[in-house]
């Protein structure tokens, strides 16, 4: 495991699985979400977006995260290994609720001086308010990622499954520790 692609519905812990496997291995870690978003929460066209991604993903090791199927081809065609995060609606739910509350409250930036604002919370548009989106695309996105592992596509890769937060500790913690 040297290339590793983390994937999940938005609030499943990605980036969070992504920096502990990262730190494991002793390789950078890559979010999508950084590359992706520009100022003004404005994001990159896909050519753009693409040329940026293999950029980050050209070296020997690394782990991304990120759901982006506009680049998955160019990420997954590099990788390994693939962490599908298929965490239950409730448990995801209550993380995402968490981490935007804080977000919001702290007002901490994300990328490109972006900030998550309290106020998207009510907002009805899921582009713009996140516990919407995650609520809207939850079974979409774990349908899509139980299937994945038997296209013949990506039967060289190896497919790791987090159902629970017990489970996501045990596969971090599996992954031999890497001195830098």
């Amino acid at each position: 495991m040297r290339r590793v692609s983390v994937v999940g519905v938005s609030g499943s812990g990605k980036t969070t699985v992504a920096r502990a496997l990262a730190a494991r291995l002793g390789v950078p870690h890559v979010e999508l979400d950084a590359i992706y978003h520009q100022p003004g929460w404005t994001g990159l066209d896909d050519e753009e977006f693409a040329r940026r991604v293999a950029e980050a993903t050209a070296g020997e090791g690394w782990v991304v995260d990120g759901n982006y199927s506009r680049v998955r081809n160019i990420v997954w065609s590099r990788v390994d290994t693939v962490v599908v995060l298929d965490l239950p609606r409730w448990r995801v739910m209550s993380q995402l609720l968490a981490r935007t509350l804080h977000r919001g409250w702290t007002g901490d930036e994300l990328w490109a001086g972006n900030r998550e604002r309290l106020r998207n919370l009510i907002r009805r548009d899921p582009e713009r308010n996140i516990m919407l989106w995650s609520l809207t695309t939850h079974a979409k996105i774990r349908r899509r990622y139980r299937a994945t592992p038997a296209d013949p596509r990506w039967s060289a890769l190896t497919f790791l499954r987090a159902r629970s937060r017990r489970e996501v500790a045990a596969l971090i913690e599996a992954v031999p520790a890497t001195r830098r």
